[in-house]
Formats: structure tokens, sequence, C-alpha cells
């Protein structure tokens, strides 16, 4: 049952990052369907998957959205930060077409299908037949293996923060160590996530995730404006001077 999991994990990502991303709202709830099919077929209860604890989901998760709204607000006040918002996967989209990435593709084209996936299908088989550690390092393992193909697109879109996950400059960007980057550090955010998903169900994890992806694209779209109200004497890119 785990592979036929990883089967559809592995078809989703392509189908939503190479051949009909449009579609990742309707693809991702089709193989979400599939995979909580599998589990509960598999013997996994609803609280197994993860479906409880809906009001302290709500609770944690709820305030770490705030937390992240807060740390973007910050980013885009702050020239030195603001580069990393500079993502043309945002500033390519009409205001219509961002607002369906923001509150539809991410929704349920990202969202659902990963935490659903990751931190509900998986972890809950995982654990049942190897124990919590090991669901939480392999879930997060995938997670990480997951994002190699978003590495690629943000490693041309936003330079900046591809430079920041490789840990080099943006000027000799290494595609290899971005998705290297990448990989870890989305492993590393699958591992909390699995914690979060512990305390409060899928739901805490979720509203994370929603917050930080979602946001994503609305802050990207304010940076711009951003630097041109910056004060004078500063640029995107360097501190302004006392």
């Amino acid at each position: 049952m785990l592979a036929r999991s990883l089967a559809v994990l592995v078809t989703a990502n392509v189908l939503n990052n190479r051949l009909a991303p449009r579609l990742a709202p309707i693809t991702s709830a089709v193989a979400t369907g599939a995979l909580v099919a599998m589990a509960r077929r598999s013997g996994l209860t609803w609280q197994e998957l993860g479906f409880t604890r809906g009001a302290t989901g709500a609770k944690v998760g709820g305030a770490l959205a705030l937390a992240v709204a807060a740390v973007y607000t910050a980013g885009i006040a702050l020239p030195r930060t603001r580069p990393l918002f500079h993502d043309e996967r945002a500033l390519s989209l009409s205001r219509v077409r961002a607002l369906e990435e923001a509150l539809l593709q991410v929704p349920l084209g990202t969202v659902l299908l990963e935490e659903v996936g990751f931190r509900g299908a998986l972890y809950g088989m995982l654990r049942r037949t190897h124990g919590t550690a090991a669901a939480v390092a392999v879930s997060s393992g995938l997670f990480g293996l997951w994002h190699i193909l978003p590495a690629v697109d943000m490693a041309r879109a936003n330079p900046a923060l591809g430079a920041l996950t490789a840990g080099e400059s943006p000027r000799r960007l290494d595609t290899a160590r971005v998705i290297a980057g990448s990989v870890v550090s989305t492993a590393v955010a699958g591992t909390f996530f699995c914690e979060l998903r512990r305390r409060g169900g899928l739901l805490a994890p979720s509203l994370l995730h929603l917050a930080t992806n979602s946001l994503g694209y609305l802050f990207a779209r304010i940076a711009p404006a951003a630097a041109v109200t910056a004060p004078p004497g500063s640029s995107p890119g360097r501190p302004a001077r006392p």
C-alpha cells in the first residue's frame, strides 16, 4: 500500500509541476482522495490520519499564520531582505491569476495534497508499522524530495531566495545546489510540520503551510511597491545609509 501511495504522489507531482499545472487543484483533489481511500483500506482510523484536534489545530495554526504575516511584513520593509520576495512566478501574473494562485491553487493544489499525503496518509501508515520516529524521518525526507521540481523553477524565478537556500551568490547560482538546499530545508520543515500534526492534527500544519505559500504571492506583489516608497538613499538589495 505504501508503494502505491508513493506512485500516486509521484504522478501528481509531475502533473502539477510539469504537465498540467493549471489543473493542480483537480489533480491534487483526486490524488488526496485516492491516498485517503488507500490509507483507510489499510486499516487507518480518521484519528491516525490526523483528522482530529480541530480546535487546538486552529489555535496553533492560526497563531503561526499570524507570525508568518508579521515576518513577511518585516521582510519587505527591510531593504536587505526585500529581494527575497522578488519572484517572477508571482510578478508575471495578472491580479486575477495571482488571486487564483493564492486562493485556489495553493489551498487545493498544494496544501491539501501535501498535508494529507505526507502528514496524513504516509505518516499514519509508517507510524503504525514502524513507529513515530521512522514516520517522521521517512515522510519528511520524502517531502524534501517532493520539492525537487519546484526548486528548479525557484532557481530561475527567485535568484535571491535560491541563493539563500544554496548558500551562494545569485550571480553564480548553481541549480544543483539550489535543489539540494531546497530538499534539505523542506525536509526540516516537514519534521516541524509532523510535530505540529502530532500536537494539533492536520489543521495546524495546514494553516501554517497555507499562510506561508498564499501570503508569499501577496507579498511578492507588494515588495516592488515597497521598494519604490523606500527612503531616499536605499536600494532594493542594500540597506539605507545613515
